[in-house]
């Protein structure tokens, strides 16, 4: 962040806020130097307001918080790219973003659920710092364990397609698509690789 041109805007430089799983644009802020040390140092993103005059940490009032995640800067330091995770509606008028979208996860879930994937698999890696986790044991089993898992998932999931329990069937498969998540990432592979393969299958319509 020590490029960062603050002169350019006066001492004040856009901060475009995103959910850090959903991807969803939720505010648009402004931050000087100060601002910005005090989200990193606190967690919590603060802003510089124009019409106060002073910092202000989002959710101060509300309660409702914006979580820190990261903090990219623009290709020209005068911009700033923060992660953050939302704990409540982002507008003062109630709505989870400032252009009145609904900020659902929808498949950018997957994307979050791979991240938790690849740091249980690097507990492998670091014993001292494991959380015991499900997926560092099965991980800790090999791939041949890993594989069969996928292999009885996949299984139920057909069993499941067959009969009428709905529920049943949902979270059949979705043991299945997380363990199939779980064996790409022992492979040393992530979801981006399918979906390139996918890609090169697709013939646009003519």
């Amino acid at each position: 962040m020590e490029n960062l041109d603050f002169e350019k805007g006066e001492g004040l430089i856009p901060a475009i806020i995103q959910d850090s799983v959903t991807r969803k644009v939720l505010m648009l802020g402004y931050m000087n130097r100060e601002a910005l040390d005090r989200t990193l140092e606190s967690g919590q993103v603060t802003f510089y307001s124009r019409s106060k005059e002073r910092l202000w940490t989002k959710g101060e009032s509300s309660g409702n918080f914006l979580e820190f995640v990261e903090a990219r800067e623009d290709c020209d330091g005068d911009a700033l790219l923060i992660y953050a995770r939302p704990t409540g509606p982002v507008c003062h008028k109630g709505t989870d973003t400032c252009w009145a979208e609904s900020n659902t996860s929808g498949l950018s879930f997957l994307s979050h659920l791979e991240g938790i994937i690849a740091m249980r698999k690097a507990e492998l890696e670091n014993p001292g710092e494991s959380s015991g986790s499900y997926v560092a044991s099965l991980m800790g089993k090999g791939i041949e364990k890993v594989a069969q898992k996928v292999g009885e998932e996949a299984v139920e999931s057909v069993i499941e397609a067959l009969g009428n329990d709905e529920e049943r069937f949902l979270n059949e498969n979705a043991d299945l698509l997380f363990h199939q998540m779980v064996l790409l990432q022992a492979k040393g592979y992530e979801l981006a690789d399918i979906i390139r393969v996918l890609e090169s299958r697709h013939q646009p319509p003519r």
